[in-house]
């Protein structure tokens, strides 16, 4: 039987009442692991193998698997468990709320809207009685939110022969690109000194400036007009910056933290490479600058490979469910797709459309869910047999 809205629209409320915010982002917070329960026991009379592999500090992965019957390919869809904070909306985020065809709550559309499209597309193939051949799989993790170490974990341990990672996007937007990034500081150093030794002294803050002002420099003239023609503008921004002791003395060390991105083809040397040469700059103009740059996070763009027969399967039943061709479309945010791709797994993002990802008010469209677990359960039939 089809699924219902009703029963998307029940699901996705027991969901997102469960506060499973990330505590890598939010210390304290309970993570995953209350709602991995839930679906494990959500799970349990489909009679489909669940068990939760731990992650790190007690907090696990939620995985499933309906065996096939052999020689066919096999397939994971995978979401997150996890969500951002949500100090500002308070109480009002763990209430689901229904509007017209959109469900409001914390988390609904990133992604435990997408959980509960994975749970109710594996619950369509076992009672529709039909016997696959491959392995079908879901990999519902934890900390997508912070460093991926839930789909980090999975690939790790399993290896299916193709990914859907569902995240939102609108039905007929296929995410086959995305960019990398990493998390910078940029550290220059100075020398402490009294205020009126300006003799002695080396200001870390004023050097610090001319860094900044030619890293904005190099976004408008290398990455603004060298867009990726799916994933944009190569991302450029600062994000904190520290730096000196009091006002009476002369700052020695200032550090700006930035986020930077990469395309497919590049590292995060490449942009290490820039900003050196950036320091080079400086240093002509000030012969006692010193400075470097240290990576916090470094995550590789994604771009799909060897994903034909997916794509083949999966626009199919884009096109016959929602009556309009897929697209094939690049982001210039990151997501665990690249981990996926990484490990060598063929993999395409896909999800129903929501907006304000972690922001008030976030909302997912239930008519896309409905046909969401409708275009997963084709899909995975075409893919697997």
């Amino acid at each position: 039987m089809p699924v219902t809205r009703e029963e998307v629209t029940q699901l996705i409320s027991e969901l997102v009442k469960i506060d499973s915010s990330n505590p890598w982002l939010v210390p304290g917070s309970p993570g995953e692991n209350e709602v991995a329960d839930y679906i494990a026991r959500w799970l349990a009379p489909l009679g489909v193998k669940v068990w939760q592999d731990e992650v790190e500090d007690g907090r696990k992965n939620l995985i499933a698997m309906l065996p096939g019957s052999g020689g066919g390919k096999s397939l994971v869809l995978n979401a997150h468990m996890d969500t951002v904070g949500y100090e500002s909306w308070k109480i009002e985020a763990l209430v689901p709320r229904i509007e017209g065809d959109y469900l409001y709550g914390l988390g609904s559309s990133d992604d435990k809207g997408h959980c509960a499209a994975a749970m109710l597309t594996l619950k369509a193939l076992v009672q529709s009685g039909e016997h696959l051949k491959g392995d079908v799989w879901l990999g519902l993790v934890i900390d997508e939110e912070g460093t991926s170490s839930g789909s980090m974990d999975f690939c790790r341990r399993y290896h299916p022969d193709g990914a859907i990672v569902m995240e939102a996007s609108g039905l007929n937007n296929v995410c086959v690109t995305h960019q990398g990034f990493g998390w910078l500081d940029v550290i220059v150093y100075g020398r402490p000194a009294h205020g009126c030794a300006p003799e002695v002294g080396i200001d870390a803050i004023h050097h610090m400036g001319e860094v900044v002002t030619r890293l904005h420099q190099l976004d408008a003239a290398k990455y603004a007009p060298t867009a990726h023609p799916l994933n944009g503008k190569t991302v450029f921004h600062t994000g904190t910056i520290h730096g000196g002791t009091d006002y009476a003395t002369y700052p020695g060390k200032c550090v700006l933290g930035i986020e930077i991105g990469t395309q497919p083809g590049e590292t995060i040397k490449n942009r290490v490479v820039e900003i050196e040469d950036i320091f080079h700059q400086v240093k002509v103009i000030y012969h006692d600058f010193h400075g470097e740059v240290k990576i916090t996070l470094d995550r590789n763009p994604f771009e799909t490979k060897g994903s034909e027969a997916l794509w083949e399967a999966l626009s199919a039943e884009v096109l016959r469910v929602t009556g309009q061709p897929a697209r094939r479309v690049g982001e210039n945010s990151w997501g665990d797709a690249a981990l996926f791709q990484e490990a060598g797994i063929p993999t395409l993002e896909l999800g129903a459309a929501g907006a304000n990802f972690h922001a008030p008010q976030e909302w997912v469209s239930l008519p896309d869910v409905v046909k969401l677990v409708e275009i997963l359960e084709v899909t995975i039939r075409r893919f697997c047999n």
